[in-house]
């Protein structure tokens, strides 16, 4: 008797476990649909930061600076002075040249004068005509030495108006070079000013790129009206507020590095930009009709390919190989392997197999934020 209760027990026990097995709910997974839509595709550069217009102020005439007459780094109007030179030496040549065309102004009188009365007195023969030819060329070199004096009063003037060293446009001028009391030449940069409103942004793109920008929706060809189509990254990864558009592109593609240059324009209100800075240049450079979205955390990649798990209106998993794109947000475009409407599993991918049913439950807003590895980013 004993043995017979000994062999049966095990068969209960068996029993009793196969039941709690058979009788387990299926397990939870959280799953997001599969979204079509014409997507924007997104490129971005790295760019570098120009004043659309840059001057070095260098003086046209020599000698020793008497005072800086801005403030480093303030915003000064189109001829504002910015330095001024010792102005004596010029104050000097200035009046010598008033003087000196004085002087010739009044010898031309006198011999305009000689040559009225030369012509007054040869009519009645009493002079000969070589006295009056030779007044007459007296006249014409008077009139020259006037024509040479006041060219160089007028140059005098320029070199005394030089020594006011002016800005010739408006914007932002650079911390200055140089000293009170500095002896400065021709060549001699004294400071920089940058028109920085609008802002230039200058980048690089791949011929690739230039092709398809060109056969494509050209948005690297100039703006031809006020659609900005390029956005500003900012060191800190925030986005400029200011769109902005394309208003060069180089003659030609650099055969060193297969790139050609683009210079793109930003309003800059407030001067929030400067000249130098780097930021990163986003483009939409293409528009997909039609592509099927997944969030980033459906991808599960296994030795180079990608995976997800669909779930069926029954419940049942099904797992399969899809081709992914290229990423936009947080989504993934999917090139083949998903129809628009299916249900992907963002969340207990690892906790199912192919044929398991499970209760599916939509993704809670935010699940689906993290990027998968290996995935390459694209910005919407």
């Amino acid at each position: 008797m004993d043995t017979r209760i000994a062999s049966v027990v095990p068969l209960f026990v068996f029993a009793a476990c196969h039941k709690t097995v058979a009788s387990a709910p299926p397990p939870t997974v959280e799953v997001a649909e599969v979204l079509q839509s014409d997507i924007k595709i997104h490129r971005q550069w790295v760019a570098t930061l120009e004043g659309f217009v840059n001057a070095d102020i260098r003086p046209q005439v020599e000698g020793y600076v008497r005072k800086q007459a801005y403030r480093d780094g303030a915003y000064v109007q189109a001829g504002d002075v910015l330095f001024l030179i010792d102005p004596r030496n010029y104050q000097a040549a200035l009046d010598h040249a008033k003087s000196t065309l004085a002087r010739n102004i009044a010898a031309l009188g006198k011999a305009r004068l000689d040559v009225k009365r030369d012509r007054e007195l040869i009519a009645g023969q009493f002079i000969p005509q070589q006295q009056l030819d030779n007044d007459i060329a007296a006249e014409l070199e008077a009139e020259a030495n006037v024509g040479s004096a006041r060219a160089n009063l007028a140059q005098a003037q320029l070199n005394h108006g030089w020594t006011q060293v002016t800005s010739p446009l408006s914007g932002i001028a650079g911390i200055a070079q140089l000293q009170v009391g500095s002896l400065v030449s021709t060549s001699t940069v004294m400071t920089t000013v940058s028109q920085v409103d609008p802002i230039k942004a200058e980048f690089n793109i791949s011929e690739l790129e230039y092709l398809t920008s060109a056969k494509g929706n050209q948005w690297a060809r100039p703006a031809q009206g006020d659609d900005p189509v390029l956005e500003l990254i900012l060191e800190d990864d925030s986005t400029y507020p200011h769109p902005g558009g394309v208003v060069a592109i180089n003659r030609q593609v650099d055969p060193r590095t297969g790139t050609i240059a683009v210079v793109g324009s930003f309003p800059n209100p407030g001067n929030l930009l400067r000249p130098g800075q780097y930021g990163k240049i986003r483009a939409a450079v293409d528009v997909r009709k039609g592509a099927l979205l997944v969030p980033v955390r459906a991808l599960n990649e296994i030795q180079g390919s990608y995976q997800v798990g669909v779930v069926d209106g029954d419940g049942k998993v099904d797992v399969r190989n899809v081709q992914c794109g290229q990423q936009v947000a947080n989504e993934l475009i999917v090139e083949r392997g998903l129809q628009a409407g299916e249900k992907v599993i963002v969340e207990g991918f690892a906790r199912v197999r192919p044929g398991m049913r499970v209760n599916a439950k939509p993704a809670a807003f935010g699940s689906t934020d993290s990027a998968a590895p290996g995935v390459a980013s694209e910005g919407r």
